[in-house]
């Protein structure tokens, strides 16, 4: 039996390698306590943020929550124009890679709107271009999915507006540098942009319900009427808040195109009209303060036309007979209104035009603000046209806001599109007696229930207001096919909240209109469907149980079975 037996020995080391040991075990340690330490000091350095973080709170979420511009609402609250964080898409010509005629072909199925063309002119320029400065998501994904790395998708404030072309001329627009270029947008960039007023939103006088239907119902007259324009505004004769404002057509500040560009104008506050027998219900007023009208019951000649300076006026319905001054409303007869103004004189009709503002830009907060066309020599036959409101031009708010002071005891105040608090409105002005006010508050709704603004009437309403409706200037004369149909009126007229004023540009006759284009048959039913709409947003509450009294003047209209 053999056996194998193992030799069994210890293993030793020799004192080098003692050394070596050790030295390793030495060197473990000590990059044991560096990692240690600066574990710590890390560790200390989040703890110190997070207290930090904890202690100032405020700090940090103003600076994240505020936005880059502050935002727009209307006067209860509802958002009109927000910043947020939207997508772009821009491209670096130098690093695209693939097909420039192909992708600029893929582009344009993207994005219909602009021509193959055009993007390849600007994929083969030499500089970076935004393809998309406002780009939706859906646009994005498409765009991102053709894999070109040329093409890329910043992020980037964006101005959004929620409510898209509603009040697009009173919101305005901001260019690529978010600056306002226009509308509240340009009136207010300045405490928009500032740091310390930005968080809190700008409050506009406007209801976007109100807008709304007014832009609604403005829009469905000036389609039927194949009117080449429509204008509107509601205000609030006491402070001179602007309730709604309406230029049609819109745009949308949200995409800006050049084919809407001519849409811009603002025609309420921007555009100058002869407004026409509009202006009748002024002099009248003027007439009454100065007392060269003293009594409503004295008729003046109106049974042929007017000659003056080889200059004839006349009346476009004559009524054959003498009229007195409720009559001269109620008919719009330009003959007495003329000779009404001849009795005051020059001067007391021209203090009056300047009082209400009619020499001026509109007051508002607007950059975009016409100036009036003034005549240039104010002589008796000046005096005696501007009397029923030709030779003179304004924009429809200057009308407003001085049919405002007609109705409202007699105060003009400049308009104002910020919300005011109450006992805050602006002093303004006297323009007119507490009592010619009163007497102006009959005859206007004596014109509606009984004159040419009977279409304006609305059941429970009280709506009172004057037709104007005149031929456009042209070539030194006037187009007789050219016409600017306006109704003016104030409701209700027993204690007067509001003015409307409704405007369509050029409206063509229709069966619906019995083929007539003048404000009583166009623009009067505009006031009748808003006022019927708006009313109780604004919280007035039809009445029919409630009207102006005019029981003293009502004898004074001749009626043939009288």
């Amino acid at each position: 039996m053999t056996a194998l037996l193992a030799n069994s020995r210890k293993v030793q080391f020799s004192g080098k390698h003692k050394d070596v040991v050790a030295n390793a075990h030495f060197r473990l340690i000590i990059l044991l306590l560096v990692f240690l330490g600066a574990f710590t000091v890390i560790a200390g350095r989040l703890a110190s943020f997070a207290i930090l973080e904890d202690a100032q709170p405020s700090r940090t979420t103003s600076a994240v929550l505020v936005p880059a511009r502050g935002d727009i609402v209307d006067r209860n609250g509802v958002a009109l124009a927000r910043t947020i964080r939207g997508y772009a898409i821009r491209v670096i010509p130098a690093r695209l890679l693939g097909d420039k005629a192909t992708l600029s072909r893929q582009l344009a199925a993207i994005f219909p709107d602009t021509s193959e063309a055009d993007f390849l002119a600007t994929l083969t320029s030499e500089r970076p271009t935004y393809l998309r400065r406002r780009a939706m998501p859906d646009e994005v994904k498409q765009v991102h999915a053709l894999g070109e790395i040329g093409i890329e998708f910043p992020r980037e404030d964006e101005r959004l507006y929620p409510q898209r072309d509603l009040a697009a001329h009173i919101l305005g627009f901001v260019n690529a540098d978010g600056e306002g270029v226009m509308g509240m947008e340009r009136a207010l960039n300045e405490s928009l942009t500032q740091k310390s007023l930005r968080a809190t939103p700008a409050t506009l006088s406007i209801d976007s319900r109100v807008q709304a239907a007014l832009e609604s119902e403005l829009n469905s007259a000036m389609i039927s009427t194949e009117a080449r324009g429509a204008a509107g505004i509601i205000l609030d004769v006491k402070t001179g808040e602007v309730m709604a404002l309406a230029s049609l057509p819109v745009f949308d500040p949200n995409k800006l195109r050049k084919d809407t560009i001519r849409f811009q104008t603002n025609e309420v506050t921007q555009s100058v009209f002869e407004l026409g027998s509009t202006f009748k219900p002024f002099t009248i007023a003027a007439a009454l303060d100065a007392g060269t009208v003293t009594d409503l019951a004295v008729r003046y000649n109106a049974m042929e036309p007017i000659k003056v300076a080889g200059f004839t006026i006349k009346d476009d319905h004559s009524q054959g007979r003498y009229l007195n001054v409720p009559e001269t409303l109620v008919h719009s007869s330009n003959i007495v209104t003329a000779r009404i103004a001849d009795n005051l004189g020059k001067e007391r009709m021209e203090d009056m035009i300047r009082r209400l503002g009619f020499d001026e830009r509109p007051h508002i907060e607007l950059a975009e603000r016409g100036h009036p066309i003034w005549p240039k020599r104010w002589g008796r036959v000046t005096n005696m046209t501007i009397a029923y409101g030709h030779g003179i031009a304004v924009t429809p708010l200057h009308l407003a806001s001085a049919y405002a002071a007609l109705v409202n005891g007699g105060i003009w105040r400049p308009a104002t599109l910020l919300k005011v608090a109450p006992g805050e409105e602006a002093q303004g002005r006297r323009v007119f007696k507490a009592a010619t006010s009163a007497r102006m508050r009959q005859l206007l709704r004596m014109i509606v229930s009984s004159g040419t603004g009977r279409k304006a009437d609305a059941p429970g309403f009280r709506i009172g207001g004057k037709t104007g409706s005149a031929e456009k200037p042209s070539n030194g004369g006037y187009n007789k096919t050219s016409l600017v149909s306006t109704f003016a009126a104030a409701f209700p007229m027993d204690n007067p909240h509001y003015v409307i004023i409704t405007m369509l540009d050029e409206p063509q006759g229709t069966a619906e209109t019995s083929f007539q284009r003048t404000a009583g048959w166009t623009a009067a039913p505009i006031v009748h469907k808003v006022v019927s709409r708006v009313g109780p947003m604004l919280g007035v509450v039809p009445d029919e149980h409630r009207d102006v009294d005019v029981s003293e003047l009502t004898p004074l209209l001749w009626s043939p079975k009288g």
